[in-house]
């Protein structure tokens, strides 16, 4: 008996439709304009364009008028990326652990955490450029309640060496409430089973976390890590928003971002480059692409393993 072949079912069709058409309507072309603009110059003749292949990349990498910024720009990416992995996941993680333990309040507590996230970036860089004005900041008064009142005369975005940092952790307390609430559904999915029967052999709370829990949520901490990844090579509102387009002192707090609008938009003196700056937009593309299959390859593929 012949198996007669049904096409794809027009309810499929009518959901995925709208979501396909604007997703490559405003990502897939985009995307896709700025890969093809990156592989072409200014044609010699001064009007239109011209195909000139990987010679843009050339360029970047060749000079040290383009390659010198784009270094600093990684480098200052790596060190904004590695502060929220040390600093933003772990304090996500063991806030999760609190609120998983069903402690009094703790839905307002995850609404406080919660809520600078949902914030406008513009609000949380005024507010802290406030907070951290050396001249009336009430930095000052806070660092006093510590005994460390010297500190609020510090200017802590203005200073080439603590500039990246501030804002690093700035960004830490703004977006810390998503890996909270990630680590936080990942865990309370926890049978209480598992717990209540380590509790019985005489297992801590602490050995019951790393034993049990832990392990149990690993895929959430690879997804978290490679959001994370994603997200802080695609940064720019809050640095922009805080320093700039020059982003600080000597480009202290430049990254890809940043070094991206410079570029394509042209900022003061430096006219702008749509070539060059698709081009940036290209090396972006492939840093996150590269992040990303390593976790679908080598985190992904060895929880697989893993578990089978």
């Amino acid at each position: 008996m012949v198996k007669s072949k049904r096409g794809l079912p027009i309810h499929i069709l009518v959901f995925l439709g709208p979501a396909v058409l604007i997703y490559t309507a405003f990502m897939i072309y985009p995307l896709c304009d700025s890969l093809w603009l990156s592989l072409n110059n200014k044609a010699s003749s001064g009007a239109g364009q011209m195909f000139v292949g990987i010679q843009n990349y050339l360029t970047l990498f060749s000079q040290d008028r383009w390659s010198a910024p784009l270094w600093n720009a990684v480098r200052n990416n790596l060190v904004f990326f590695v502060i929220h992995m040390v600093v933003q996941n772990p304090i996500g993680l063991l806030l999760a652990g609190l609120l998983a333990t069903r402690i009094r309040g703790a839905a307002i507590y995850r609404t406080i955490i919660f809520t600078p996230t949902i914030l406008s970036v513009v609000i949380i860089g005024f507010v802290w450029k406030l907070i951290l004005l050396p001249s009336w900041g009430i930095s000052r008064a806070l660092f006093g309640i510590v005994g460390l009142s010297g500190l609020g005369d510090y200017p802590w975005l203005g200073t080439e060496s603590t500039t990246l940092i501030t804002l690093s952790l700035m960004s830490v307390w703004q977006n810390i409430g998503i890996p909270m609430m990630l680590f936080l559904a990942a865990l309370i999915r926890i049978p209480d089973d598992l717990m209540e029967a380590a509790r019985v052999d005489g297992a801590s709370s602490w050995t019951i976390f790393w034993r049990i829990q832990f392990p149990l949520i690993l895929p959430t901490v690879g997804l978290i890590a490679v959001l994370t990844f994603v997200g802080n090579f695609n940064a720019f509102d809050l640095i922009y928003a805080t320093q700039g387009a020059l982003a600080g002192p000597n480009f202290a707090s430049d990254i890809l971002g940043t070094f991206f609008f410079r570029t394509f938009f042209g900022y003061q003196l430096q006219p702008a480059d749509p070539f060059m700056g698709s081009t940036v937009a290209g090396v972006m593309l492939v840093i996150i692409l590269v992040g990303v299959l390593i976790y679908l390859f080598g985190w992904q593929r060895r929880l697989q393993q893993i578990q089978f």
